[in-house]
């Protein structure tokens, strides 16, 4: 590894420990969503190029993203339903995942893709509805 290379990666990771410093709740759970979906992405091309090591790899750090992170976020007490439909399918993600790796397909992986990037539009869409002021709804 060249040094050029070494010192950009570092850079790489001052900059990101700085925005999860800086981050409020809302965002770490965004940064987790971009995290677990670029080791998708990242597993895909993998699988297409049939580099099973990396492809592993990108699928273990999905997973970890997935259950030790979004999963683990969850707060069943004050959630209540949605939390444990999303422990669910979190789950079943995690499930899914296993199975594109130990089967070396793509099909999960495309498949847990869209579903973390449906939650993630959710996700992002609740954090602008909490960013907007509330409508004055005084009479003029």
């Amino acid at each position: 590894m060249n040094s050029s290379y070494k010192q950009a990666m570092a850079y790489a990771n001052i900059g990101l420990e700085t925005g999860v410093a800086a981050a409020n709740p809302h965002r770490l759970i965004l940064m987790l969503f971009d995290g677990a979906l670029v080791a998708l992405a990242t597993a895909q091309k993998n699988l297409e190029e049939k580099n099973i090591a990396a492809k592993g790899q990108a699928i273990s750090k999905a997973l970890q993203i997935i259950d030790e992170g979004l999963k683990a976020s969850l707060d069943e007490k004050s959630g209540g339903d949605i939390a444990v439909h999303l422990k669910e399918l979190y789950e079943y993600m995690c499930r899914r995942l296993l199975l594109a790796s130990m089967r070396n397909e793509i099909a999960p992986v495309i498949e847990v893709r869209n579903l973390l990037s449906q939650l993630k539009e959710a996700w992002e869409a609740i954090g602008n509805t909490a960013n907007t002021p509330a409508p004055d709804n005084r009479d003029v």
